[in-house]
Protein backbone atom coordinates (compact mmCIF):
# COMPACT_ATOMS: atom_id res chain seq x y z
CA UNK A 1 0.00 0.00 0.00
CA UNK A 2 1.40 3.38 -1.03
CA UNK A 3 1.92 5.92 1.70
CA UNK A 4 -0.27 9.03 1.45
CA UNK A 5 1.36 12.42 1.05
CA UNK A 6 2.39 13.79 4.42
CA UNK A 7 0.92 17.19 5.04
CA UNK A 8 1.58 17.44 8.76
CA UNK A 9 2.96 15.74 11.85
CA UNK A 10 -0.41 14.28 12.80
CA UNK A 11 -0.86 12.68 9.39
CA UNK A 12 2.62 11.18 9.47
CA UNK A 13 2.02 9.64 12.89
CA UNK A 14 -1.38 8.30 11.85
CA UNK A 15 0.20 6.58 8.84
CA UNK A 16 3.02 5.13 10.96
CA UNK A 17 0.73 3.82 13.71
CA UNK A 18 -0.76 1.37 11.21
CA UNK A 19 2.66 -0.27 10.94
CA UNK A 20 4.50 0.10 14.25
CA UNK A 21 3.60 0.91 17.89
CA UNK A 22 2.70 4.57 18.53
CA UNK A 23 5.57 5.09 20.98
CA UNK A 24 8.08 3.94 18.37
CA UNK A 25 6.46 6.12 15.71
CA UNK A 26 6.82 9.19 17.91
CA UNK A 27 10.43 8.33 18.73
CA UNK A 28 11.37 7.95 15.07
CA UNK A 29 9.61 11.18 14.10
CA UNK A 30 11.36 13.03 16.91
CA UNK A 31 14.64 11.68 15.59
CA UNK A 32 13.92 12.82 12.03
CA UNK A 33 12.55 16.23 13.02
CA UNK A 34 15.05 16.87 15.84
CA UNK A 35 12.14 17.93 18.04
CA UNK A 36 11.03 16.89 21.55
CA UNK A 37 7.86 14.89 22.13
CA UNK A 38 6.10 17.98 23.47
CA UNK A 39 6.57 19.72 20.12
CA UNK A 40 4.98 16.85 18.19
CA UNK A 41 2.02 16.83 20.58
CA UNK A 42 1.55 20.60 20.51
CA UNK A 43 1.87 21.12 16.77
CA UNK A 44 0.22 18.17 14.96
CA UNK A 45 -0.73 20.49 12.07
CA UNK A 46 2.89 21.47 11.37
CA UNK A 47 3.80 20.58 7.78
CA UNK A 48 6.69 18.15 7.42
CA UNK A 49 9.42 18.99 4.91
CA UNK A 50 9.55 16.46 2.08
CA UNK A 51 13.01 15.25 3.13
CA UNK A 52 11.85 14.62 6.70
CA UNK A 53 8.75 12.77 5.53
CA UNK A 54 10.75 10.55 3.19
CA UNK A 55 13.30 9.80 5.92
CA UNK A 56 10.54 9.01 8.41
CA UNK A 57 8.79 6.67 5.98
CA UNK A 58 12.02 4.78 5.36
CA UNK A 59 12.68 4.35 9.09
CA UNK A 60 9.12 3.18 9.77
CA UNK A 61 9.33 0.56 7.02
CA UNK A 62 12.67 -0.69 8.37
CA UNK A 63 11.24 -0.90 11.88
CA UNK A 64 8.19 -2.74 10.56
CA UNK A 65 10.64 -5.24 9.04
CA UNK A 66 12.17 -5.81 12.49
CA UNK A 67 15.22 -3.56 12.76
CA UNK A 68 15.77 -2.33 16.34
CA UNK A 69 14.80 1.27 17.03
CA UNK A 70 18.18 1.90 18.69
CA UNK A 71 20.00 1.02 15.48
CA UNK A 72 17.64 3.17 13.41
CA UNK A 73 18.21 6.24 15.57
CA UNK A 74 21.82 5.35 16.40
CA UNK A 75 21.39 5.93 20.12
CA UNK A 76 20.02 4.53 23.36
CA UNK A 77 19.69 5.98 26.85
CA UNK A 78 21.50 4.29 29.73
CA UNK A 79 21.60 5.52 33.33
CA UNK A 80 20.30 8.93 32.31
CA UNK A 81 22.77 9.51 29.48
CA UNK A 82 22.42 9.07 25.73
CA UNK A 83 24.95 6.71 24.13
CA UNK A 84 25.63 6.21 20.46
CA UNK A 85 25.14 2.64 19.25
CA UNK A 86 25.48 0.74 15.99
CA UNK A 87 24.98 -2.85 14.79
CA UNK A 88 28.61 -3.44 15.85
CA UNK A 89 27.56 -3.40 19.53
CA UNK A 90 24.75 -4.81 21.64
CA UNK A 91 21.87 -2.51 22.48
CA UNK A 92 22.16 -1.33 26.12
CA UNK A 93 19.27 -2.61 28.24
CA UNK A 94 17.77 -1.27 31.47
CA UNK A 95 18.53 -4.43 33.47
CA UNK A 96 22.27 -3.85 32.94
CA UNK A 97 21.97 -0.69 35.05
CA UNK A 98 21.89 -3.05 38.04
CA UNK A 99 25.64 -3.54 37.58
CA UNK A 100 26.14 0.20 37.96
CA UNK A 101 23.92 0.35 41.03
CA UNK A 102 25.85 -2.45 42.74
CA UNK A 103 29.20 -0.89 41.92
CA UNK A 104 28.08 2.46 43.34
CA UNK A 105 26.60 0.81 46.44
CA UNK A 106 30.00 -0.66 47.28
CA UNK A 107 32.43 1.97 45.95
CA UNK A 108 30.71 5.37 45.71
CA UNK A 109 32.39 6.52 48.92
CA UNK A 110 35.83 5.23 47.90
CA UNK A 111 37.81 7.69 45.75
CA UNK A 112 40.36 6.35 43.29
CA UNK A 113 38.74 2.98 42.68
CA UNK A 114 40.40 0.98 39.93
CA UNK A 115 37.71 -0.82 37.90
CA UNK A 116 37.71 -3.19 34.93
CA UNK A 117 34.82 -3.53 32.49
CA UNK A 118 34.98 -6.77 30.51
CA UNK A 119 33.14 -6.89 27.19
CA UNK A 120 32.49 -3.16 27.18
CA UNK A 121 30.60 -2.99 23.87
CA UNK A 122 29.29 0.57 23.50
CA UNK A 123 31.08 1.48 26.72
CA UNK A 124 28.00 2.17 28.82
CA UNK A 125 29.28 0.52 32.00
CA UNK A 126 32.83 1.86 31.87
CA UNK A 127 31.76 5.38 30.96
CA UNK A 128 28.96 5.50 33.52
CA UNK A 129 31.31 4.35 36.28
CA UNK A 130 33.92 6.87 35.15
CA UNK A 131 31.34 9.64 35.51
CA UNK A 132 29.63 8.43 38.70
CA UNK A 133 32.56 7.33 40.86
CA UNK A 134 35.02 9.71 42.52
CA UNK A 135 38.27 9.98 40.53
CA UNK A 136 38.22 6.35 39.39
CA UNK A 137 40.67 4.61 37.09
CA UNK A 138 38.66 2.67 34.51
CA UNK A 139 39.90 0.09 32.01
CA UNK A 140 37.47 -1.27 29.42
CA UNK A 141 38.18 -4.40 27.37
CA UNK A 142 36.51 -5.81 24.27
CA UNK A 143 37.66 -8.29 21.64
CA UNK A 144 36.03 -6.25 18.86
CA UNK A 145 37.93 -3.24 17.56
CA UNK A 146 34.74 -2.00 15.92
CA UNK A 147 32.96 -2.04 19.28
CA UNK A 148 35.87 -0.20 20.89
CA UNK A 149 35.60 2.53 18.26
CA UNK A 150 31.97 3.07 19.29
CA UNK A 151 32.90 3.02 22.99
CA UNK A 152 35.82 5.42 22.56
CA UNK A 153 33.63 7.86 20.64
CA UNK A 154 31.06 7.73 23.45
CA UNK A 155 33.77 8.41 26.01
CA UNK A 156 34.96 11.47 24.10
CA UNK A 157 31.44 12.80 23.61
CA UNK A 158 30.56 12.35 27.30
CA UNK A 159 33.97 13.53 28.55
CA UNK A 160 34.72 10.30 30.41
CA UNK A 161 38.28 9.24 31.23
CA UNK A 162 38.46 5.55 30.25
CA UNK A 163 41.36 3.43 28.96
CA UNK A 164 40.35 1.00 26.23
CA UNK A 165 42.06 -2.29 25.42
CA UNK A 166 41.37 -4.76 22.63
CA UNK A 167 41.61 -8.35 23.82
CA UNK A 168 39.79 -11.43 25.04
CA UNK A 169 38.86 -10.87 28.69
CA UNK A 170 42.11 -10.66 30.74
CA UNK A 171 44.54 -11.22 27.87
CA UNK A 172 46.76 -8.18 27.56
CA UNK A 173 46.35 -7.04 31.16
CA UNK A 174 49.45 -8.82 32.41
CA UNK A 175 49.43 -8.95 36.21
CA UNK A 176 47.35 -5.77 36.58
CA UNK A 177 44.91 -5.90 39.49
CA UNK A 178 41.67 -4.06 40.19
CA UNK A 179 39.35 -3.22 43.06
CA UNK A 180 36.27 -3.98 40.97
CA UNK A 181 35.39 -6.05 37.92
CA UNK A 182 32.07 -5.69 36.11
CA UNK A 183 31.09 -7.80 33.15
CA UNK A 184 28.15 -8.33 30.84
CA UNK A 185 29.49 -11.25 28.77
CA UNK A 186 27.68 -13.45 26.25
CA UNK A 187 25.37 -15.77 28.21
CA UNK A 188 22.63 -16.91 25.84
CA UNK A 189 22.78 -20.60 24.93
CA UNK A 190 23.88 -21.12 21.34
CA UNK A 191 20.69 -23.02 20.50
CA UNK A 192 18.33 -20.58 22.21
CA UNK A 193 15.44 -19.85 19.81
CA UNK A 194 15.32 -16.21 20.93
CA UNK A 195 18.53 -15.58 18.98
CA UNK A 196 16.50 -15.61 15.76
CA UNK A 197 13.62 -13.55 17.15
CA UNK A 198 13.01 -9.84 17.68
CA UNK A 199 15.87 -7.39 18.08
CA UNK A 200 18.38 -10.19 18.79
CA UNK A 201 18.34 -11.11 15.09
CA UNK A 202 20.16 -7.87 14.32
CA UNK A 203 22.64 -7.76 17.21
CA UNK A 204 26.19 -9.19 16.96
CA UNK A 205 25.94 -12.91 17.76
CA UNK A 206 29.34 -13.11 19.43
CA UNK A 207 28.17 -10.60 22.01
CA UNK A 208 25.14 -12.73 22.85
CA UNK A 209 25.76 -16.47 22.60
CA UNK A 210 28.09 -18.79 24.51
CA UNK A 211 28.65 -22.54 24.67
CA UNK A 212 27.92 -24.86 27.62
CA UNK A 213 24.35 -23.64 27.76
CA UNK A 214 25.50 -20.03 27.85
CA UNK A 215 27.93 -20.47 30.76
CA UNK A 216 31.30 -20.82 29.00
CA UNK A 217 32.31 -17.14 29.02
CA UNK A 218 31.01 -16.58 32.54
CA UNK A 219 33.05 -19.57 33.71
CA UNK A 220 36.16 -18.35 31.90
CA UNK A 221 35.98 -14.90 33.48
CA UNK A 222 35.38 -16.27 36.98
CA UNK A 223 38.26 -18.75 36.69
CA UNK A 224 40.77 -15.96 35.95
CA UNK A 225 39.23 -13.07 37.90
CA UNK A 226 41.06 -13.78 41.16
CA UNK A 227 44.41 -13.12 39.51
CA UNK A 228 43.26 -9.60 38.65
CA UNK A 229 41.51 -8.59 41.86
CA UNK A 230 43.03 -7.00 44.92
CA UNK A 231 42.29 -8.85 48.14
CA UNK A 232 38.79 -7.74 49.12
CA UNK A 233 37.99 -6.69 45.55
CA UNK A 234 34.63 -7.59 44.05
CA UNK A 235 33.20 -8.90 40.82
CA UNK A 236 29.66 -8.35 39.53
CA UNK A 237 28.45 -10.20 36.43
CA UNK A 238 25.21 -10.07 34.48
CA UNK A 239 23.80 -13.45 33.43
CA UNK A 240 20.68 -15.20 32.15
CA UNK A 241 17.40 -15.50 34.02
CA UNK A 242 18.07 -19.14 34.97
CA UNK A 243 21.85 -19.05 35.53
CA UNK A 244 22.18 -17.47 38.99
CA UNK A 245 22.64 -20.74 40.88
CA UNK A 246 25.23 -21.98 38.39
CA UNK A 247 27.18 -18.71 38.54
CA UNK A 248 27.15 -18.74 42.35
CA UNK A 249 28.55 -22.26 42.19
CA UNK A 250 31.34 -21.14 39.86
CA UNK A 251 32.20 -18.27 42.20
CA UNK A 252 32.28 -20.65 45.19
CA UNK A 253 34.58 -23.07 43.37
CA UNK A 254 36.91 -20.21 42.41
CA UNK A 255 37.36 -19.12 46.04
CA UNK A 256 35.10 -16.08 46.29
CA UNK A 257 33.27 -15.13 49.50
CA UNK A 258 30.14 -13.09 50.26
CA UNK A 259 28.56 -14.56 47.14
CA UNK A 260 25.09 -13.34 46.27
CA UNK A 261 22.67 -12.71 43.42
CA UNK A 262 20.61 -9.58 42.89
CA UNK A 263 17.26 -9.17 41.16
CA UNK A 264 16.43 -6.69 38.42
CA UNK A 265 13.26 -4.62 38.30
CA UNK A 266 11.38 -7.58 36.85
CA UNK A 267 12.28 -9.68 39.90
CA UNK A 268 14.74 -11.85 37.97
CA UNK A 269 18.11 -12.82 39.44
CA UNK A 270 20.13 -10.91 36.87
CA UNK A 271 23.53 -10.23 38.52
CA UNK A 272 25.73 -12.40 40.71
CA UNK A 273 29.01 -11.58 42.35
CA UNK A 274 31.35 -12.02 45.25
CA UNK A 275 34.41 -10.76 47.14
CA UNK A 276 37.91 -12.05 46.43
CA UNK A 277 39.59 -13.42 49.53
CA UNK A 278 43.11 -13.45 48.13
Amino acid sequence: MNAPPATDIGGALAWARKRIPPSEARLLLRHVCHQPAAHLAAWPEEVLPTAAWNAFRALVERRAAGEPVAYLTGEREFYGRVFKVSPKVLIPRPETELLVELALAHYAAAPGVKALDLGTGSGVLAITLALELARPRIVAVDCSREALEVAAANAVRLAANVSFLCGNWFVGLGREQFDLIVANPPYVAEDDPHLVMGDLRFEPRRGLAASRGGLSELASIIADAGGHLETGGRIFMEHGYDQAAAVRGLLTDAGFADIASWRDMAGIERVSGGRWTG
